[in-house]
């Protein structure tokens, strides 16, 4: 089969197939975008890819305006330098262009450049959301060169508070991206461990949006497929990085994963977030360290779910083949197996577990959890 190449409509335009970052300048056209400030993470600023991108709005008379001053685990500094930017620019469009960092920050940018209230009172708390001037949101353009976080396709970002280290959802329907261009072949030069830790993250927002106990059918039957897509191709993408068809699903998979956890997330995340903050951990393979272990502990709300979910994907078993199948396929790919071994030294488990607690993400556990068993958690992923 080649790579897939496709228009959708869901959740939001998608023009998806190699080759199509060419396409760029009529998404912005598409999106209203006339001067667009492209936003990308220091790591891929000089990279091919983002020059490619620049280069084709210089050719269509949109400029080349980068920032590029955005962290792994971007925070409301990086956010206030790229306010700036995009008013000095006198810019009308965010191209929010690579891996989650990237993607957040520039939507943020665009969500909060012509606010007249913090960022942090968009928190996704209730109607909170209803507190921006959603008619001074400017029009994003999506261009992920990774495979894991779905930004691309959410109505929300990730912002950590540089004080406090605590990780705070950002949350309006307007940051769903108007144009997304998903091409494959932006994905080719990630490094192995990238491909593996984004492929991962990908992995768990569709497992824990399967396991969450809220009822939304629709990302059910996503999140399901999504995870039938990264079992079946992300090895072959780690492998064979040019493979074009790997990759392509791996993007289609990532989308998924975003798409169906509007179900929720649990606990994998909860105990994900306060780990990247404090320890600028890598927040895909911080997720798959924990899965196991988090899948362990929810089993007895969960087993009938996995043993469906074994059988889907062909692995025999019910859920006790499934888990011993997990670890294997997270062994295979050099995914840490502890937390000590992917770099968290001496860490406060307790003052984790209480912000871990506050995470949004416990919701959408299926076991309650409270500030003690996540740190029950947290001790046995050490």
């Amino acid at each position: 089969m080649a790579a897939p190449r496709a228009n959708w409509s869901y959740p939001t335009a998608i023009r998806f197939g190699a080759g199509r970052i060419t396409e760029l300048a009529e998404a912005c056209a598409a999106a209203g975008i006339s001067k667009p400030l492209l936003v990308t993470d220091r790591g891929l600023a000089p990279l091919p890819i983002t020059t490619q991108a620049l280069d084709l709005m210089e050719a269509a008379g949109l400029g080349r305006a980068l920032f590029s001053d955005v962290d792994p685990n971007p925070n409301e500094e990086n956010l206030e330098a790229g306010i700036d930017a995009f008013n000095e620019g006198g810019h009308d469009g965010v191209i929010a262009f690579g891996g989650g960092s990237g993607l957040d920050l520039g939507k943020l940018i665009a969500l909060m450049a012509r606010q007249a209230i913090p960022v942090w009172d968009l928190e996704d708390i209730g109607d909170w959301w209803t507190r921006a001037d959603a008619a001074a949101i400017a029009p994003i353009v999506a261009i992920p060169t990774t495979a894991g976080t779905g930004s691309e396709v959410g109505r929300a970002g990730v912002l950590t508070n540089s004080k406090t280290h605590v990780k705070k959802i950002i949350f309006h329907p307007r940051l769903l991206p108007s144009v997304v261009i998903c091409d494959p072949e932006l994905t080719v030069g990630m490094p192995r461990a990238i491909t593996v830790g984004t492929g991962m993250d990908a992995f768990a927002h569709c497992l824990e949006a399967y396991c969450s106990p809220h009822y939304h059918p629709m990302s059910q039957g996503i999140a399901l497929e999504g995870l039938r897509l990264v079992w079946e191709n992300l090895a072959t993408a780690v492998a064979e990085p040019r493979n074009l068809e790997a990759r392509a699903h791996m993007m289609s998979a990532a989308a998924m994963g975003a798409t169906a956890f509007q179900k929720g997330l649990g606990a994998v995340h909860s105990l994900s977030h306060p780990i990247g903050a404090h320890f600028n951990t890598h927040h895909g393979m911080t997720n798959a360290v924990f899965l196991p272990v988090v899948l362990a502990f929810n089993r007895p709300a969960v087993e009938a779910r996995i043993e469906a979910l074994a059988a889907y994907l062909g692995i025999p078993g019910g859920f006790d083949g499934f888990m011993e199948a997990l670890v294997d396929f997270r062994d295979r790919l050099g995914v840490p197996p502890t937390l000590v071994a992917l770099g968290v030294e001496n860490p406060d488990i307790e003052t984790l577990a209480a912000e871990a607690a506050e995470d949004p993400s416990c919701g959408g556990n299926p076991v309650p959890v409270d500030a003690g068993s996540l740190a029950e958690l947290y001790r046995k992923a050490m």
